[in-house]
């Protein structure tokens, strides 16, 4: 089932580059892997897959301690300032930045391990208060306060759109970020670099990557359907 789901997933990633004029190379499929058993994880290794997204830091430092270390791991999760630490030399990428305290904390803790860490900023395009992000017009401010820490590295922006039956509703979410990003990159702020947008999930990724997004984030398109109820982040 795992081969046939990440062909078709990797079909529709093609299908949607084909479409609005983009190379495929230019979308990272990141396999969003929470809730999921190790042995399940080297399948899809096994098939390939190098890339893969997880919510929580217990989980993430567990399976990093159990997999092959080529995999690039991706914190796509809610990030707490005290677990930051556990994390910092194992990601390659955190997404869910939405504060300078945890900024503060990220570039701290990347100091002690003398490395750059690079981060999205998360934003909340469609304000829901459910979700944690930034509100569009607190992107830039933040950004300026950031750009001047040297153990990080803004690379773009990522949000989590509602969770809707038609993909075709979050079209408006994922243009407002594809633009926001535009618009940051114009301004040139130094140490900020606008090249990932980490937007689309199971749902709707294939509106998202004809809108401009560089990173996918899919669990239920290629693991099935997980064991709870809420799939806000698949």
């Amino acid at each position: 089932m795992l081969k046939e789901n990440l062909e078709s997933v990797e079909e529709k990633i093609q299908e949607a580059c084909k479409k609005s004029g983009r190379n495929r190379e230019d979308v990272t499929l990141i396999a969003v892997s929470k809730t999921k058993p190790v042995e399940t994880l080297q399948e899809a290794y096994d098939l390939g897959v190098r890339v893969f997204g997880e919510n929580k830091v217990q989980e993430l430092t567990e399976k990093y301690d159990s997999l092959p270390k080529d995999i690039h791991w991706h914190m796509i999760g809610h990030l707490q300032r005290n677990k930051v630490k556990y994390i910092i030399d194992k990601v390659a990428m955190i997404h869910s930045v939405d504060s300078l305290r945890l900024a503060q904390t990220i570039e701290q803790e990347a100091a002690k391990k003398d490395l750059v860490m690079p981060i999205l900023l998360e934003v909340n395009v469609a304000e829901e208060e459910s979700k944690f992000g930034l509100a569009t017009n607190e992107v830039l401010p933040l950004l300026e306060k950031i750009s001047i820490f040297s153990h990080i590295k803004v690379m773009g922006l990522m949000t989590i759109a509602p969770f809707v039956k038609n993909p075709e509703e979050n079209r408006e979410v994922f243009r407002t970020l594809k633009k926001l990003s535009v618009d940051i990159n114009a301004k040139n702020i130094n140490n900020v670099n606008m090249s990932v947008l980490s937007m689309g999930m199971t749902g709707d990724y294939q509106v998202a990557v004809q809108e401009g997004s560089t990173m996918v984030r899919v669990g239920t398109g290629i693991f099935g359907e997980r064991n709870y109820a809420t799939r806000q982040e698949d």
